[in-house]
């Protein structure tokens, strides 16, 4: 970690973290300089040196993944000829801009030539000239911090802009004029707001300037870039303050317009709350309950949908005589919303099914009342769940944002007997799991019937059947799918039996009553 006091100390320390870089970065850097190139660690991995988030043993044992940027003076065509051999595995997909990637002993390297580069006014993508500098190279980098470099293998420090001294001050400063440089890459603006969430960086003023009047700019980066910056920023340590930065500045009405809309003025006879700063309170509080995914990461599926569990309140909210204010079905409009923004964004369908689900059922949990829902209802709640129950568990309790000190002890006592009610059913059925005791063969088996419509409605019938009734048995089962699909006028074979009535199902025992609760 940075000393403020002893800046010198602070580098030699510094060299000594890098001094722990795998052996194949060592390796790499007298490959260079055998063939008379020199070879520098730049950017994020010296920065992160500096802060002791290197982390690069984990790599060198073979239990993770690390990534190493290095600048260098020679040619890509040239990085390939030098790392022939040496490398496990190559790859070329970013050699027009000048980058080889490399990957050895579970170490990924990106290799780059000196280069600077600059948008136009038009073009999504960058136009590559070759530098023959370091000095050349890190100044048209984004941020003072990244602007570092370290020599391979000799570790010599170099920093000509003051990055560390920044690290130590926890701000954010462009090598150059902020305004050129957010000109050279537009994306740059949604980086600083990144780093603000990740590393607590806050941008000095001449920067926020440059990027509140840059930031139309950001129209001519592409979707993909603009989403995994946004995807970085929610899983840093404070992204609130990334958000609340994107916001200020005018960034969010482009990138994520749906949250400043939930700054909505609060009516005179303050009946809601602000559900920008809710939504935000929200996030705060899903951060605080969420686990670490088994990688060890944040959960941005939680994060994601805290922040976006209200987005459906500007287009529903309606003022009803006396000064009250609804927000009907604003899950529903909700969850459409959500789906249609992360398909902009082009999120993985996997991420944006699941946060467009928390989305839609964050509301459910306050029909539950006092308690009223039968066994049929909690049973319905933890199967539309599904393997999202415990994501959802801790969605509902960070919605409770009132500073009601009994109405919120009072909400989560409701919805610990709300667990405690799906854990002792499941003790008694796989309600994790909930499926109808009839399979689809089944039902076509027993029906007489070929794969279609007819096959889904009987499926359909029989889960509800479940839902209601419980485990019953197969004979149980048997006998309501006979009653419905002759109900259902659904032709039957003819050697079918009298429908039996159906046996009277046991009994569930009670559950407590419930305390009276606030809703």
């Amino acid at each position: 970690m940075i000393c403020l006091d002893n800046p010198r100390d602070s580098a030699e320390r510094a060299v000594s973290a890098l001094l722990k870089v795998p052996a194949p970065a060592d390796d790499l850097g007298r490959l260079f300089a055998g063939a008379g190139h020199s070879l520098y660690l730049v950017g994020g991995s010296v920065r992160d040196a500096l802060l002791g988030r290197l982390n690069v043993d984990a790599a060198a044992d073979g239990l993770g993944v690390a990534d190493l940027d290095f600048a260098t003076d020679a040619r890509p065509e040239r990085v390939l000829e030098i790392t022939r051999g040496w490398a496990d595995a190559t790859w070329e997909a970013g050699i027009a801009f000048g980058t080889v990637g490399l990957i050895r002993h579970g170490v990924r390297f990106e290799v780059t030539t000196y280069r600077t580069e600059a948008y136009d006014r038009t073009s999504r993508n960058p136009t590559v000239a070759y530098g023959d500098t370091l000095e050349g190279d890190l100044v048209r980098r984004d941020f003072t911090v990244n602007a570092m470099a370290v020599s391979v293998p000799g570790h010599e420090f170099i920093d000509l802009f003051g990055g560390m001294a920044d690290l130590a001050r926890k701000v954010l400063r462009t090598p150059g004029s902020p305004e050129a440089s957010l000109d050279d890459d537009p994306l740059r603006i949604l980086r600083a707001a990144r780093f603000e969430a990740q590393l607590g960086l806050i941008p000095v003023g001449e920067l926020v300037a440059a990027m509140r009047s840059r930031t139309p700019r950001l129209t001519i980066v592409s979707v993909e870039r603009i989403r995994d910056e946004l995807r970085k920023l929610m899983v840093g340590a404070d992204p609130v303050a990334g958000l609340e930065r994107l916001v200020d500045i005018g960034v969010a009405d482009i990138v994520l317009p749906e949250l400043p809309a939930l700054r909505m003025e609060i009516d005179e006879h303050h009946q809601h709350k602000d559900v920008y700063t809710h939504t935000l309170t929200v996030l705060r509080q899903a951060i605080a309950l969420e686990d670490p995914l088994p990688d060890g990461g944040p959960d941005e599926v939680l994060r994601w949908a805290a922040l976006l569990h209200d987005i459906g309140k500007p287009r529903t909210r309606r003022h009803a005589p006396g000064g009250g204010v609804s927000f009907h079905h604003h899950e529903v409009v909700g969850r459409d919303m959500t789906r249609k923004r992360l398909a902009e964004l082009r999120f993985p369908k996997d991420v944006a099914d699941t946060v467009t689900l928390l989305v839609f059922l964050h509301l459910r949990f306050h029909g539950y009342g006092r308690g009223e829902w039968t066994d049929a209802a909690v049973r319905r709640y933890v199967h539309d769940a599904g393997p999202q129950l415990s994501r959802l568990h801790k969605l509902v309790r960070s919605d409770c944002t009132t500073r009601n000190r009994r109405k919120a002890e009072m909400l989560a006592a409701t919805y610990d007997t709300l667990e405690e009610r799906i854990a002792r059913l499941s003790e008694r059925e796989e309600i994790a799991a909930i499926r109808p005791e009839l399979s689809g063969d089944d039902i076509m088996e027993l029906l007489g019937l070929s794969p279609g419509r007819l096959v889904g409605q009987a499926r359909a019938h029989m889960l509800d059947f479940r839902f209601e009734a419980g485990l019953v048995g197969r004979e149980a089962a048997e006998t309501e799918l006979l009653r419905w699909a002759r109900e259902n006028d659904v032709p039957l074979p003819g050697d079918l039996p009298d429908l039996p009535d159906l046996p009277d199902l046991p009994d569930l025992p009670d559950l407590p009553d419930l305390p009276d609760q606030a809703t």
